[in-house]
C-alpha cells in the first residue's frame, strides 16, 4: 500500500468524525504487515476527559480483533493548517502495538499541503512499553 493510499484511508476515516465540540475532526489508519489496515476516527464525549482520540480508536478496534503486533505504518489527519502528529497518549498507545511485534511504525503527520514521515521512536525515545515490566 502507498502513503497515498494510508492517507486517503485516515482521511476517510475522518469524515465519520463525532466532533461536535471541537470541530475537529481527526481520522488515522494502521497499515499492519499483512497488508490489512484498519481506521479510526475521533470520538468527542460531553464530558471532554472521556474524548477519544482516532488513534487510540483505530488501535483498539485492531487489537479487540486479535491483532497483536505487525504495525508498520501510521497516518494521522486533521482538519489543521499545519500536519497533525499523534498526541502524547496515542504515541504511548501505539507504541504498545508496535512493542508487541518488534516494530518501529513510519508516522506519517498528514497536512493539507504537507506530510511529514518520521518514526514513532522519534516521537516518543526510550519509551516505556511491555518489554518494560520484564
Amino acid at each position: 500500500m502507498s502513503d497515498d493510499d494510508l492517507i486517503a484511508a485516515a482521511r476517510e476515516a475522518a469524515a465519520n468524525s463525532y466532533s461536535p465540540y471541537s470541530n475537529f475532526a481527526v481520522g488515522a489508519a494502521l497499515l499492519f504487515a499483512d497488508g490489512s489496515v484498519v481506521t479510526g476516527t475521533n470520538i468527542e464525549n460531553a464530558s471532554y476527559g472521556l474524548a477519544l482520540c482516532a488513534e487510540t480508536v483505530a488501535v483498539s478496534k485492531a487489537m479487540a480483533d486479535g491483532v497483536r503486533g505487525g504495525l508498520v505504518a501510521v497516518a494521522v489527519t486533521g482538519p489543521g493548517e499545519m500536519p497533525i502528529t499523534p498526541c502524547g497518549r496515542c504515541r504511548q498507545v501505539l507504541n504498545e502495538l508496535a512493542q508487541l511485534g518488534g516494530t518501529d511504525p513510519a508516522i506519517l503527520c498528514v497536512g493539507p499541503d504537507e506530510v511529514r514521515r518520521t518514526t514513532l521512536t522519534a516521537l516518543l525515545p526510550e519509551a516505556f512499553g511491555p518489554a518494560s515490566l520484564v
